[in-house]
């Protein structure tokens, strides 16, 4: 991925894809932006359903954008409906720590990780999307974490028998 100055609002959602290898395994992450707006919020189930993981991102420099965090890691939870929302892995990102050279941050680190602490230990990552600034070590986190949720999911399934006949597999209609 590469930093753009050009400004493209999110109308809805939109995604990138990213790939990365993890312990000698490429993986390929499909990430969804969803708009920061709440006119958008409700657009949120469609994207959120059969995540592997949330990453929660906000501004350093503005704090409303971390006064949201609280907001926007409920509405995930409640729009994506995860089976156990205690351990549904979230990551945290604080961004664009590069701007003003950290005169106009307003949210500390350590209320950052405090926050993080508050929700289960969620993994925070200082960042700098324009700098690439400790941007790979978060997607590598990201990664790890979205593959461990993804087997743990295929680990529960597995005793459920499968909704789709042998026939239809062989090329029948399920419709």
């Amino acid at each position: 991925m590469k930093f753009t100055q050009q400004y493209k609002a999110t109308i809805g959602a939109d995604f990138v894809t990213k790939e990365l290898q993890i312990d000698d395994r490429d993986v390929t992450l499909q990430i969804w932006d969803t708009a920061g707006q709440e006119r958008f919020q409700s657009l949120g189930v469609a994207f959120y359903r059969g995540a592997d993981c949330c990453v929660l991102v906000y501004d350093v420099n503005v704090m409303k954008s971390f006064d949201s965090l609280d907001n926007w890691h409920e509405e995930f939870l409640k729009q994506a409906n995860p089976t156990d929302p205690r351990t549904f892995p979230f990551i945290l990102l604080g961004n664009k720590i590069d701007v003003d050279g950290g005169n106009t941050r307003v949210v500390s680190e350590k209320k950052a990780k405090d926050w993080c602490t508050s929700k289960e230990n969620i993994p925070y990552f200082e960042t700098s999307a324009k700098e690439d600034i400790n941007v790979d070590a978060a997607f590598h986190c990201i990664a790890k974490t979205a593959l461990a949720n993804e087997r743990e999911q295929d680990i529960y399934f597995q005793g459920i028998p499968d909704a789709v006949s042998e026939a239809e597999q062989r090329g029948g209609c399920a419709c």
